[in-house]
């Protein structure tokens, strides 16, 4: 495949110094950026790339504070594994589930830093507000019109 090349060099190093993101702009100025994007693959492609790119690590580091509350919960509320590391594995001592959950807690707080970090380095958040603004758009428009007559108004 071949690759493609800029049609404006200027701009599109302008736009890769931001990482491909317009929105902290004015909208007078964005004018220009965006039709660039509209028209340029390579630029478009880049900026699909690094959205993708913010969008997973979001989604990783979310998934990952999942999971370290999850082994948590479970190192320190589970009866059963306790028993079992006692049975099985000989472990008497309760030094070994403490630094079990202190290398969760610890996990934790990483993922947690990790997700900040995206969170506000990253136009990811405001990727997927549009995202999810662009998503309610259609499912609005594909309700029927009678149900739109029967839902109530916020009353001010």
């Amino acid at each position: 495949m071949p690759m493609t090349t800029c049609t404006d060099p200027v701009v599109g190093d302008i736009l890769s110094s931001w990482r491909y993101d317009i929105s902290g702009i004015s909208p007078d100025m964005r004018t220009d950026y965006e039709q660039h994007l509209t028209e340029c693959g390579q630029c478009r492609s880049r900026q699909r790339l690094h959205r993708t790119i913010d969008v997973t690590l979001i989604g990783f580091s979310t998934v990952s504070i999942a999971v370290f509350l999850l082994a948590i919960a479970v190192i320190h509320r589970v009866e059963p594994l306790q028993h079992w590391a006692l049975v099985h594995l000989q472990l008497h001592d309760i030094y070994y589930a403490l630094t079990l959950q202190a290398a969760a807690v610890l996990g934790l707080l990483v993922s947690l830093l990790i997700w900040v970090l995206v969170a506000i380095t990253t136009p990811a958040p405001v990727y997927l507000r549009g995202m999810a603004m662009e998503q309610a758009r259609l499912l609005h428009n594909r309700v029927p019109e009678d149900l739109h007559e029967r839902r109530p108004r916020n009353v001010a």
